[in-house]
């Protein structure tokens, strides 16, 4: 069973083995089919119309999948490689671990955002841009220039503490935790990391940016916590509802899962910690 680990705890030959397989699935143009996916998605995913991965009940699961297939991919590489998470409550700043040099590399340079160290710097030359809205083939990031603050410990506890998972009108305007989470409602979480970082994760093809996978494991190790605290609490909606995925419908682009086959994340991996 592959057991996530908080990126802070990742030993060196853990994050050399995680970073070489992400150059791989790169090399080999699987990386950039993971990009192109979630860009197709995030831009057609709107609050009156059909929605699947984004401003919609079924964020949390279709992200599920589709960490759950990238990390089956890098384990086709390196079988003893698992998504690690980023805490972005605890590694707060620019000058946190996984910024290093040895493992994503840092923020960009001021007059572009220019990644210039790490494995994924443009200069290292094996992470070109290939799914991108612009005509800019390297990695960029401005860490805290958009967004000053990442999301706090105390603002985490409140948004679990919501004893509802979703409600009308089930897009970006709803209440509930998955949308309190998602960030469009109340203190921004998952949102406001995505602008935090900025550069490519503050677009569509996010998955450009490796750490698009740290920090969505954190948001899988949220909703885990949240199950955890609530287990009276179901996904919603049920069923009935027209535009999104309710319990037993199947997920775009996949043909073979519901929400409800996600729910147990314990029967594909568990997380160092919930607690």
């Amino acid at each position: 069973m592959a057991v996530r680990k908080n990126q802070a705890d990742l030993t060196a030959p853990e994050k050399r083995r995680l970073v070489d397989a992400l150059l791989q699935l790169k090399r080999d143009g699987r990386y950039d089919a993971f990009v192109r996916t979630h860009n197709s998605f995030i831009m057609s995913d709107t609050d009156t119309g059909d929605r699947v991965g984004h401003r919609s009940p079924s964020f949390l699961p279709w992200h599920r999948r589709f960490l759950i297939e990238f990390e089956r991919a890098l384990q086709s590489v390196e079988p003893s490689v698992t998504l690690p998470y980023w805490d972005w409550t605890a590694d707060r700043t620019p000058g946190a671990s996984l910024w290093a040099a040895d493992f994503l590399g840092g923020t960009g340079r001021d007059r572009d955002g220019q990644v210039m160290d790490g494995p994924f710097a443009h200069g290292a030359g094996a992470w070109p841009l290939n799914t991108r809205v612009d005509g800019r083939t390297y990695l960029r990031r401005t860490l805290g220039s958009s967004v000053a603050q990442l999301p706090t410990p105390a603002q985490v506890d409140g948004v679990l503490a919501m004893t509802t998972y979703d409600m009308a009108p089930w897009n970006s305007a709803s209440d509930g935790f998955r949308n309190h989470l998602e960030g469009w409602r109340g203190v921004n979480l998952h949102n406001r990391v995505h602008v935090w970082v900025g550069g490519n994760m503050a677009t569509g093809a996010s998955p450009n940016d490796p750490v698009f996978w740290l920090h969505h494991a954190f948001v899988d190790r949220l909703w885990a916590r949240w199950q955890a605290l609530h287990p009276g609490s179901p996904y919603l909606p049920a069923a009935g509802t027209r535009d999104v995925v309710d319990l037993h419908d199947t997920m775009r682009p996949w043909n073979d899962v519901t929400p409800a086959d996600l729910l147990d994340h314990t029967r594909f991996y568990t997380y160092d910690t919930v607690a």
